[in-house]
């Protein structure tokens, strides 16, 4: 009887392993191409990490615009963390002045105008600091004796934030880089048919908890004041979305715990997570909304 079951259980691991080896000849991925894949989900990780960045609504608003015949490129400020807001120009001529007009961003607030001060090829002026989540909006105006112009057509917003600490900050911005790189990777090796699949989901998984779901909620608070304002307590579109992100990971973890050939689901999540990345940072994010408060 031992003997039966003993031979039964040789045959059926001898006949697992013959398989297993079936497939890593008819689906070869060589430490070369493997290689190769690695690199291309590094740099394709950086490209959307990138593009994710410079779209946002806090990177500077770059706008070109022409006085006295002269074109000049700027970079106007839309994130400030302590302190007063500088909106610093550089405007070598001597003979153009320069104002800014603001109010708090959704609040009843009538227009201040504050005129911009020379310091030798800049100009200057400060925007009052603002309670983490609190916006300005503001107007940036040059002219001189012939001509006046606005810098943009609409109102550029700054969003005011908290500092976060470092050793929060940078884990945080590093786990999140890390887990779009695993999860790009996991998309490849599942369109590839490869054997690594179930354990870059896992680092996946587990990338993504440490860095969108533990870091994540002390980034906001450190920056916003609150651990999370997503669903079912806000509209933060950052912390919906690495929610949303992290489910479908999730999924697909257990799917291939039950059935390790599946592709559709890591391939799946990896699409959703890009979708995710693809979304420029801090879009409906968090914000004051000074209409429900007394007029001021």
């Amino acid at each position: 009887m031992n003997h039966t079951f003993y031979c039964k259980t040789k045959l059926k691991y001898t006949d697992f392993c013959l398989r297993l080896k079936q497939l890593k000849n008819y689906y070869p991925m060589t430490k070369g191409k493997s290689i190769f894949w690695w690199i291309f989900a590094v740099i394709f990780t950086i490209a959307i990490a990138y593009y994710q960045r410079v779209t946002g609504p806090t990177y500077p608003r770059r706008t070109t615009v022409t006085i006295n015949h002269v074109k000049m490129n700027f970079k106007l400020l839309r994130s400030q963390g302590d302190g007063d807001a500088n909106i610093k120009l550089v405007v070598p001529q001597n003979e153009i002045e320069g104002q800014v007009i603001f109010k708090r961003f959704k609040s009843f607030d009538s227009l201040t105008t504050v005129e911009k001060k020379r310091d030798g090829e800049y100009l200057t002026a400060s925007l009052p600091h603002q309670p983490p989540a609190g916006k300005i909006e503001y107007r940036v105006i040059l002219s001189s004796v012939s001509e006046k112009v606005n810098l943009t057509a609409e109102p550029v917003v700054v969003r005011f934030k908290g500092e976060v600490p470092a050793y929060v900050l940078i884990p945080h911005i590093l786990l999140m880089f890390l887990a779009m790189l695993f999860s790009t990777r996991t998309g490849i090796e599942a369109l590839l048919k490869g054997t690594k699949t179930l354990s870059y989901t896992l680092w996946t998984v587990i990338l993504l908890f440490l860095g969108g779901i533990v870091l994540g909620p002390f980034v906001q608070y450190y920056a916003f004041g609150a651990y999370w304002t997503g669903w079912p307590y806000g509209y933060d579109l950052t912390d919906n979305k690495t929610l949303i992100a992290f489910i479908f990971w999730v999924i697909a973890l257990f799917v291939l715990f039950k059935r390790p050939a599946n592709r559709f689901w890591p391939i799946f999540a990896s699409v959703v997570l890009l979708l995710v990345y693809l979304i420029p940072h801090s879009v409906l994010g968090s914000e004051i909304d000074h209409t429900k408060a007394p007029k001021i």
